[in-house]
């Protein structure tokens, strides 16, 4: 019998350090904005990432009130707070510590998020998936999910939050077809010196990024890691198969990775197509107030 052909996996390095923008978004609230428009192409499917965190009042009690989304899906994951979502679709939800809200726009929608606390720390992501094409003009959904419905896997020294896609065959929260997302929460738990590594089979196919909002990571193999600061976000290279990282002590971090649709991308604002003339369409329905009744015809859940 032949001997078998050992096939080395390549590991994925970090091909960029991004730091994010501050701004303010919603009625002023305060957050990172680490994905931009300008990233849209190379993160494709991801449309952006905002962080947003403080435990100042000022900084987020005036919340999100009503705006309206269409084209794309909204990721959002709450690590501290409330959060009441609203929307003319008629679907209510709070979101609280660890829980996710998982909202397709789809051909349209008008939603609110407004925090239900008036003191404490509020922290946590907004994600902007893009959907393909076809499925842009399709019947709105919303779920919510609490700390309890995302799948924990518990490691020596890591903890890992599959919040879509899996880890280890454990399958996360959300299953999403075309894009097929992955989004995984790391919690590095070290409390002395050693190191805890994190190993994960990713496509060369996916676009990814992992970021760092709590403390240090390495990402690379023994002979070239680059370390990611805590609030910087690593877009990763697409000419390895895995990816290593690794930390000493205690650390957290985001990975978020999926399948590029490779279709143009259109951008007004909060909707997000394909052509000019869908965006100029979108505008017209949303002011004469089409676009509000689009929102209202029966949704389908996840």
């Amino acid at each position: 019998m032949p001997d078998r052909i050992k096939i080395k996996m390549q590991t994925r390095q970090v091909e960029h350090l991004i730091k994010g923008q501050k701004t303010s978004d919603g009625d002023g609230v305060k957050l990172t904005r680490l994905l931009t428009q300008d990233l849209q192409k190379r993160l494709d499917p991801f449309l952006m990432l905002d962080a947003f965190g403080s435990d100042e009042a000022e900084d987020y009690v005036g919340g999100f009130p009503s705006h309206p989304h269409r084209g794309f899906e909204t990721v959002t994951y709450m690590l501290e707070g409330k959060l009441r979502h609203k929307d003319s679709a008629g679907n209510e939800g709070l979101l609280e510590n660890g829980g996710v809200q998982w909202m397709t726009a789809a051909r349209g929608v008008i939603h609110s998020e407004m925090p239900e606390q008036e003191n404490g720390a509020m922290k946590g992501f907004q994600l902007w998936l893009n959907l393909p094409s076809h499925l842009k003009m399709s019947p709105p959904s919303y779920k919510d999910f609490k700390a309890q419905d995302i799948p924990n896997v518990q490691k020596p020294g890591l903890l890992i939050k599959v919040i879509a896609g899996e880890y280890e065959n454990i399958k996360g929260a959300v299953q999403k077809p075309y894009t097929y997302p992955q989004f995984l929460d790391l919690h590095f738990q070290n409390t002395q010196e050693h190191k805890t590594e994190f190993v994960y089979s990713l496509p060369r196919s996916k676009n990814a990024f992992l970021y760092v909002y709590e403390g240090s990571i390495e990402i690379g193999n023994e002979h070239a890691s680059i370390t990611v600061t805590e609030g910087h976000m690593a877009i990763l290279d697409n000419k390895g198969d895995v990816l290593q990282a690794y930390s000493k002590l205690k650390a957290k971090a985001i990975l978020v990775a999926g399948e590029p649709l490779n279709e143009a991308i259109e951008q007004y604002g909060p909707f997000v197509m394909n052509t000019r003339e869908e965006i100029i369409a979108t505008i017209k329905e949303y002011q004469s107030g089409e676009f509000l009744l689009k929102t209202k015809e029966p949704s389908k859940l996840m």
